[in-house]
């Protein structure tokens, strides 16, 4: 899916993440699977992307649907198994996507025999691959350090008469990224898809890999309770998880076009930038502070330009504003009048900035968060924490068709069926070329033919209140994007030149036959390619 010679997939395309539990059901149970996604390739050619991000496919008891994983070499039968992995990889590949996987190096499942192996006994020789020690004074745990899953991140073993750290879930002990042995079997796993044909890896927490040597407690805040409650200066982010992660892009590079991208969720851009190091470590680092960007012009152009000016030279931005761990957008950024407007104006913002885009499924058809009763609630922190912040409604089945079950399986859905699947579906917008789904295609398509789209570097270019505007520029292809933010009409100034090419989020408008000062509507979008 290439263009031109320089084209290199991963940040020059675009990338689209799948929770395989809910894109597609090929056996009927209920669960989607890697042979669903497989038959579903042909909506992902015809979107235009270029890479695939598979949330986890490990063999996993699911306490944390994958990300407790058993056996990082294999698959979950309840996805298939690896002929239907390695079929699936080909297929892609034929189709011109890279399959992505997600890697889970800060901690395994309880039931890994590794884990199984380290808490046997005292002497294990796995013992160190893990976090294992002695309780403190008083039988207490060995220091204050609490679990993202709520509680203390120590859990109490009593075949050891020790405590083992997890980060999460009790049942998804931290592994020791110290201990060498680790750091080679855990490479040896990495070596396993990439031999398999893999094009790359997104990282779960990596910013966890690495703890202070020393375990220190971290600082309390005053007043604050649960997780929130401490500073995370000594159980994240620590300076010597560069050096594992130049180990790692080490032996990526041994491999043609190979790519990992960090899920490094923490709120300091410069902080986020440093995963890049020298253009030796991070391919890609995902900018939660973008994401989290509330709707507003202002907002999203501060976020960009903070990010702009803190990425190394030899690093790359990534867009996203939706994935398995956040409501979807077109949830968060809803309005009764306004509402589908915005997600046109979303995707158009995604697809014309400096970076690479990352969509979650069912973005492209403005798939909203689906209410989960009580009875059908799976999210552990919905349990462990709150409901409120439980992440099953932004992973629910993807909508192909306007039927009871969406087209996504024969079976029970193992989560239930968006309200709005009858009215929003892949085969209704398939059909509708003023559809969404129709406009995320367009956007790809102008964005893979204008280098300054998919290359170029970005310049904020200054407008009016509540209007985010800027142009791309590579070389002889230029192009302005104006994008209104605000509920009433604007007029943004985007300077001279021809207009050879560009797009609208609302259709019917003409293009203008020159840039200059160009009228949008409220919650309007414009893209132009200069001559």
């Amino acid at each position: 899916m290439g263009s031109g010679e320089n084209w290199l997939w991963w940040r020059d395309g675009v990338l689209y993440q799948i929770y395989p539990r809910s894109f597609m059901d090929a056996n009927g149970d209920g669960v989607g699977d890697l042979e669903g996604i497989r038959r579903r390739l042909g909506h992902l050619v015809s979107l235009g992307v270029d890479g695939v991000w598979l949330s986890p496919v490990f063999p996993s008891p699911m306490k944390d649907f994958g990300y407790d994983v058993a056996d990082y070499c294999d698959i979950d039968p309840l996805f298939g198994t690896l002929g239907d992995f390695d079929r699936l990889v080909g297929e892609a590949r034929d189709e011109g996507l890279r399959m992505i996987l997600d890697w889970v190096p800060a901690h395994t499942s309880d039931e890994h025999p590794w884990f199984l192996d380290s808490r046997s006994s005292r002497t294990s020789p796995r013992k160190d691959w893990y976090f294992w020690r002695d309780p403190g004074r008083g039988g207490v745990p060995p220091n204050n350090w609490s679990s993202a899953f709520g509680g203390p991140a120590w859990e109490w073993d009593e075949a050891t008469e020790q405590y083992y750290l997890h980060s999460h879930l009790k049942e998804q002990p931290d592994l020791n990224w110290r201990n060498p042995e680790l750091v080679r079997a855990m490479h040896d796993t990495l070596r396993f898809w990439l031999e398999r044909g893999v094009g790359g890896f997104r990282i779960d927490v990596i910013h966890r890999m690495l703890k202070d040597p020393g375990l220190r407690d971290n600082p309390e805040i005053p007043g604050v309770s649960g997780p929130g409650g401490q500073k995370h200066i000594h159980d994240e982010n620590h300076p010597d998880v560069h050096a594992a992660l130049r180990g790692i892009r080490t032996l990526l590079d041994g491999y043609d076009e190979r790519m990992a991208v960090g899920e490094v969720y923490i709120f300091d851009p410069a902080e986020v930038a440093k995963y890049y190091g020298k253009g030796d470590e991070l391919h890609l680092a995902f900018n939660f502070c973008f994401l989290r960007s509330r709707w507003d012009a202002a907002a999203f152009r501060h976020e960009v330009e903070r990010f702009e000016a803190v990425v190394p030279e030899e690093g790359w931005p990534t867009l996203v504003l939706s994935n398995h761990d956040v409501p979807r957008h077109a949830s968060r950024y809803d309005h009764p009048e306004w509402g589908e407007s915005r997600a046109r104006v979303a995707a158009m913002m995604l697809l014309t900035l400096r970076g690479t885009p990352f969509l979650y499924y069912g973005e492209e058809i403005g798939m909203r968060n689906t209410p989960i009763p009580e009875d059908r609630v799976k999210d552990p922190i919905a349990r462990t924490l709150h409901p409120a912040v439980g992440r099953d409604p932004e992973r629910t089945p993807m909508q192909w068709e306007p039927d009871p079950s969406a087209g996504f399986t024969d079976g029970e859905p193992w989560l239930p069926i968006g309200p709005d699947a009858v009215r929003r579906n892949v085969a209704l917008q398939e059909r509708d070329r003023t559809s969404l789904l129709w406009l995320y295609r367009e956007l790809i398509a102008l964005r893979r033919r204008t280098p300054a789209l998919h290359r170029g570097r970005y310049e904020t270019i200054d407008s009016a209140d509540g209007v985010f505007a800027y142009e791309r520029r590579s070389g002889e292809s230029v192009a302005r994007v104006a994008l209104n933010f605000s509920e009433e009409p604007r007029e943004a100034d985007l300077g001279p030149g021809g207009v050879m090419a560009g797009l609208r989020t609302h259709r019917g408008t003409p293009l203008p036959e020159r840039c200059g000062r160009v009228l949008l509507g409220p919650s309007e979008g414009i893209v132009l390619a200069l001559v």
